[in-house]
């Protein structure tokens, strides 16, 4: 048995989900095809959803105090889960909050814990490669202990239905909590930033934008060119810390993990930080006046040149080859 804590928002199952749903369906056919079953804390979310991605009984834990997150009560559903299917892996994305609440649980469960899996190797025992290093190297993790627990990478794998879905069903529970779970809990949100347009998560397209742009007025540019490739804004860490722009935007290790089919960094060099958000780009097109930056050696495609020069002028022949 496998348990997997979903993590829901505003449209449902997030995508990062979903992706460790498949890496949770894919070591489940490597064990011989045992069941996938989800944990989730709060409403139900939808079930035919789940029921395409392969999970076979959803639970969902409920109770006065999973009103708001507590990575600590979170941590004690997930083991009441575990205690009920007999499950030998437990495992979530590898999110702010999948990672806490996991951490919680292999403390809880006094057995190892692998943060951002991105593949397996093995099941006697369970073997894990995981990110370190902010993504700069893999590090091979065995996983003897039952359960095995980990959380999977953001974009490690693609979400994808299953071949063959299943009648998702749903159990509710309400796990028993203690005055200690509740310690540490969210007792207040603050409204999003207003003009954040999208996710970067899941945008198609990513125009980032670092050190390059020279100030918080050298942003016109590439934010045009990321609205005419029907795409987001995306910037390096050290535009945020300066207060360039908003936390949102940032791509990287402390910031979103990205996986779009095109991603345009321009000014930015490449730190392994940065790397780490941005590897799984599909395509990357650099724009830098240093040919040897790390982000120029990694990319795809590179052009050498001011990017307050090069960007205008791919904005220029777009618009006029579609006479816009």
């Amino acid at each position: 048995m496998i348990v997997v804590l979903i993590e829901t928002d505003a449209e449902g199952v997030t995508e990062t989900s979903l992706e460790t749903l498949r890496f949770a369906r894919d070591l489940a056919a490597e064990g011989g095809g045992v069941p996938v079953h989800g944990l989730v804390v709060g409403s139900v979310p939808d079930t035919d959803e789940l029921g395409k991605h392969g999970v076979s009984t959803v639970y969902v834990a409920r109770g006065e105090g999973l009103a708001s997150y507590s990575a600590a009560a979170w941590a004690a559903a997930l083991v009441e889960a575990r205690e009920r299917t007999g499950a030998v892996v437990l495992t979530a994305a590898g999110t702010p909050r999948g990672n806490e609440v996991l951490a919680h649980v292999a403390t809880r469960l006094d057995v190892p814990m692998a943060a951002n899996a991105v593949a397996f190797e093995g099941l006697a025992p369970l073997v894990v490669k995981r990110q370190v290093a902010g993504g700069a190297a893999l590090e091979e993790m065995q996983l003897p202990a039952r359960p095995a627990v980990f959380t999977v990478a953001g974009h490690a794998v693609e979400a994808r239905p299953a071949d063959q879905a299943t009648e998702a069903v749903v159990e509710e529970f309400e796990p028993g909590l203690e005055a200690a779970d509740l310690v540490g809990r969210v007792v207040s949100t603050e409204p999003g930033v207003p003009d954040q347009s999208g996710d970067l998560r899941s945008a198609r397209v990513v125009v980032g934008a670092g050190r390059g742009a020279g100030g918080p007025d050298g942003f016109g540019a590439v934010s045009e060119l990321a609205d005419l490739l029907g795409g987001q804004l995306g910037v390096s860490r050290v535009v945020t810390s300066l207060g360039w722009r908003p936390h949102h935007e940032q791509v990287g290790q402390t910031g979103s993990r990205i996986a779009p089919n095109l991603y345009v960094p321009c000014g930015i060099s490449g730190a392994i930080q940065h790397w780490a958000g941005c590897a799984s780009s599909k395509t990357i097109l650099a724009i830098n006046t240093d040919a040897e930056a790390p982000m120029m050696t990694k990319a795809t495609y590179a052009v050498v040149g001011d990017m307050h020069e090069v960007v205008p002028a791919i904005v220029d022949e777009i618009r006029r080859r579609s006479g816009t």
